[in-house]
């Protein structure tokens, strides 16, 4: 019970912020950074809303399956890949500084990484006999 509820904490804490995040981009960003690093503002704010609803998807199901390991992994994948794939983003556009992109590949293969572990997961779960 406290793996799920730390992330659906995590995952509408990572909706929040995205939508904070994604605001500010639009209405704070605009015309004060480069097209292009505003764009990828906008995709590390896209990407994190995604990933934080796969966390509050990995959170419900570990609320009706608490031993599901693999989907409590998969949400940490997805909270480490977020963290690194938009976080790069962000700092990239606030700075300027575009060796900051080298991270976000890292990002981008933990993303897919919890995807599978969640897949995988999602098989492994045995029906219930209720």
């Amino acid at each position: 019970m406290r793996r799920a509820r730390l992330w659906l904490m995590l995952g509408a804490a990572g909706g929040l912020l995205a939508v904070s995040l994604g605001a500010f981009g639009a209405h704070g960003l605009q015309d004060r950074i480069p097209a292009d690093l505003l764009a990828n503002w906008v995709t590390g704010a896209d990407y994190l809303a995604l990933h934080s609803v796969a966390i509050l998807v990995c959170g419900l199901l570990l609320l009706q399956r608490p031993e599901a390991g693999l989907v409590h992994v998969a949400a940490w994948a997805f909270l480490v890949g977020a963290l690194l794939f938009s976080g790069s983003l962000f700092l990239m556009a606030l700075s300027g500084e575009r060796l900051l992109g080298m991270v976000t590949p890292f990002g981008g293969v933990s993303l897919l990484l919890g995807w599978l572990l969640l897949a995988l997961g999602a098989v492994r779960l045995a029906p219930r006999q209720d």
